[in-house]
């Protein structure tokens, strides 16, 4: 079953959800508007019909950006849910087929809230393009001085990995520059350290190897934190996305000089492993910010990396 959702964007940044009407599948959870397409219909046509059925608004389907593709499971129930960015309508829009309609900073909807389907299309909105991660050979006055201007930069996303300190050290780096992460609405994640995110609050997550997302049953923090998990193969996709993590990694896309032996995916094998995952896919090894259309053409939510997201790196 192949199933279209509209993520109205208004002028000030929030997104439109939906209360789905008693008597129908997951009542009462809040999904983003649309609905299943007719046989032989394209996606941004039955975009516009549902638009329409649902809230009586009119909207340009030329006007429509892709946002992401997420393939899940109700049950026996197998679909593909196409999410695409609306910011242009005509008329208010109204409950026609809702318990109610709301809108929301997108930050602020808490993901529990939401049809389990509808989760990877709020984190691919609010996950930006980048995610920078800082270089294993810094000090920690070098992280911290990087951190800091990472985000003066305007970076929202950040993983502090330094493999060489001991935990209390990398947790007192960030420690040192949690304040202003926080007052940037940025999120800082942990390299593999939940209980140092748990212990350092609001605005830190933590980013899982691969390893540890064989070994748990459930997301390790509350939806509130970011999760993501560094992946490699399909097997690992679907790991993270059974434990709810808000993104993955997937790498490595290019050769790259830190794992020479290690056989890139390329961008085509790229895009097919993201395609078919259920939560948003950064690409990483080998890249450099100028790879980011390169990666998004290829189902990416956008890049990760070193190079260019740090001085000297």
């Amino acid at each position: 079953m192949r199933v279209v959702a509209g993520v109205l964007v208004d002028g000030n940044g929030r997104i439109l959800i939906a209360q789905r009407p008693p008597g129908k599948h997951l009542a009462g959870l809040w999904e983003f508007p649309g609905g299943k397409l007719e046989p032989g219909e394209p996606a941004a046509a039955a975009l516009e019909r549902e638009l329409d059925e649902e809230l009586g608004i009119t909207v340009d389907p030329q006007s429509f950006e892709a946002l992401i593709r997420v393939p899940w499971h109700y049950g026996e129930r197998k679909m593909l849910l196409e999410a695409m960015v609306v910011r242009a309508w005509s008329g208010q829009p109204k409950a026609l087929d809702a318990a109610a309609i709301a809108w929301h900073e997108p930050w602020s909807i808490d993901p529990a809230v939401l049809a389990p389907a509808d989760r990877p299309i709020l984190a691919a909105v609010r996950l930006p393009g980048h995610y920078a991660i800082t270089p294993a050979q810094a000090t920690p006055d070098e992280a911290v001085a990087g951190l800091l201007e990472a985000l003066a930069r305007g970076e929202r996303l950040l993983q502090l990995r330094l493999p060489a300190q001991s935990l209390e050290t990398v947790r007192h780096v960030a420690a040192r520059v949690l304040s202003e992460v926080r007052r940037c609405g940025a999120h800082l994640l942990l390299n593999r350290d939940i209980e140092g995110a748990l212990s350092l609050g609001a605005g830190v997550g933590v980013h899982l190897g691969s390893g540890q997302l064989r070994d748990m049953v459930e997301r390790p923090l509350p939806w509130t934190s970011v999760v993501g998990a560094s992946c490699h193969d399909a097997e690992e996709l679907a790991l993270a996305s059974r434990l709810g993590c808000d993104f993955a990694t997937l790498s490595p896309v290019l050769p790259t000089a830190s794992h020479p032996d290690a056989e890139p995916l390329g961008w085509p094998r790229f895009a097919g492993l993201t395609e078919a995952a259920s939560l948003p896919v950064y690409a990483l090894g080998g890249l450099v910010l100028g790879d980011m259309a390169e990666a998004r053409m290829h189902a990416g939510q956008g890049i990760a990396g070193i190079r260019g997201f740090f001085q000297g790196s």
